[in-house]
């Protein structure tokens, strides 16, 4: 086989492998496949099972988040405050119980937290109580969340709180630190000490 010979027929494996190379790559991702809808209603198969402590400190964590949120709720009643909101509970589950996730992380925590407030905040001023500022803020903070990528779940539901909250609403633009991102503060300090408790005292 002689150099130009060679040379043409370069082209055609490259294409060909390239081709190849593609077929592969789509095989794989189509491999992939979702699980189907039914299959979303079964218990996850387990390949670990928990320990006592495992169990123990995430729940002793939640008690005493909750505990001290409600001490400081009758330090607060007086001024017509309240710092234990529903949405912190359900940060405490994400916090405690999976901190390795990434709606866990500190920072997605607090940007969703101070932005969703926001969002709720300006939705209630636009458009007032109701179906409209609701919908709108809820949309608005599942955009801002996927633009920013600092996905929380429990923060979507700050706007709807300020929104029926009429104990909430004389707060205005101070609903952004107050009582969301504050408690949030509270709470990732009583992850350290569980996330400790956890490494250290295993049984």
């Amino acid at each position: 086989m002689n150099v130009q010979q060679l040379i043409s027929r370069a082209p055609i494996q490259t294409t060909l492998h390239s081709s190849i190379r593609r077929h592969v790559v789509i095989k794989a991702s189509s491999d992939v496949a979702s699980p189907s809808f039914w299959e979303n209603f079964k218990p996850p198969k387990s390949s670990s099972t928990h320990s006592f402590s495992d169990i123990l400190w995430p729940s002793a964590g939640a008690f005493a988040a909750m505990a001290i949120l409600g001490k400081l709720d009758q330090l607060l009643t007086p001024k017509g405050l309240s710092i234990t909101v529903a949405p912190l509970g359900a940060v405490s589950a994400i916090l405690f119980a999976t901190p390795q996730a990434p709606s866990a992380r500190k920072y997605n925590m607090l940007m969703a937290q101070i932005g969703c407030a926001a969002i709720g905040v300006l939705a209630f001023t636009l458009f007032g109580p109701g179906w409209l500022a609701k919908s709108a803020s809820v949309a608005a903070c599942v955009a801002y969340m996927i633009y920013t990528d600092t996905i929380h779940p429990p923060a979507v539901s700050m706007p709807l709180l300020f929104i029926d909250g009429v104990k909430l609403q004389h707060l205005s633009f101070w609903y952004v630190l107050y009582p969301g991102a504050a408690g949030c503060i509270l709470l990732c300090f009583i992850q350290e000490v569980v996330l400790y408790m956890k490494k250290n005292f295993k049984f």
